[in-house]
């Protein structure tokens, strides 16, 4: 394997990110029960999950050639 992530690695992390995000999200809806404690902090794991999701998104369209930018550039 070269450097980087390839095409295929970057599409398998972005769908587990997504799917993650969706359990995560299923998670955090289902109605409390009365006396118990929530142990698992489903609000950042979302962040999370959905910040991964964006970076691989962004990595995706580097992929296909598109610029994300350049650094500085001139006036």
């Amino acid at each position: 394997m070269g450097q980087g992530l390839s095409l295929t690695v970057t599409l398998i992390v972005l769908a587990l990110s997504l799917a993650g995000a969706g359990g995560l999200v299923w998670l955090e809806k289902r109605p409390v029960e009365p006396g118990r404690l929530r142990l698992f902090p489903t609000t950042p794991l979302i962040f999370i999950a959905l910040l991964v999701a964006v970076v691989m998104i962004v990595h995706l369209l580097t992929l296909m050639g598109a610029e994300t930018g350049g650094g500085r550039r001139p006036f």
